[in-house]
């Protein structure tokens, strides 16, 4: 049995936060704002995870409005929906993500980005596709206020391989 997943995250660039994507700190005048480290990226995948479990969004399971998720790793809370995942009896099949940013650029950053993915994710790194593109100066990252990414991710039933 499979699970086709999709997720989408947004955050707004601001002076004096730090640029995490993929759990990798990016050189950057601007870092994304939230309440965790904003890492769009793995927002994005533990959005699809969920999704693919028909089990809600991002923001249930980690609401802005509780203190213990203040300022945490997403790369955590990667590995606890993981482990929701893991309980529901599947694994990830693949995932292809794209990161929609118009600066900084990103390319030589994305192989760091899938190693830490498919080591939280337990996959190998030829099962974690990550790409960057932008908007062409079009929209909330065209214009330099925001990054956004999707995620798109199979899951698989681990009894069922």
């Amino acid at each position: 049995m499979f699970r086709i997943g999709h997720g989408y995250d947004v955050h707004r660039l601001v002076a004096g936060r730090k640029l995490i994507l993929g759990g990798v700190l990016i050189p950057s005048e601007k870092g994304l704002l939230g309440h965790s480290d904003a890492d769009v990226l793995t927002h994005a995948i533990i959005d699809a995870i969920f999704g693919a479990l028909a089990l809600g969004d991002i923001g249930q399971h980690f609401p802005p409005t509780d203190e213990k998720f203040k300022d945490i790793s997403s790369l955590k809370l990667l590995e606890i929906a993981i482990q929701t995942m893991k309980r529901s009896g599947y694994k990830i099949g693949n995932i292809d993500a794209t990161i929609i940013c118009e600066r900084p650029k990103l390319s030589k950053f994305i192989v760091n980005m899938r190693e830490n993915l498919a080591e939280i994710l337990e996959c190998d790194i030829s099962s974690v596709s990550v790409k960057a593109t932008t908007e062409e100066g079009l929209g909330v990252s065209g214009n330099g206020d925001g990054i956004a990414a999707h995620a798109v991710l199979l899951l698989i039933n681990s009894n069922s391989v």
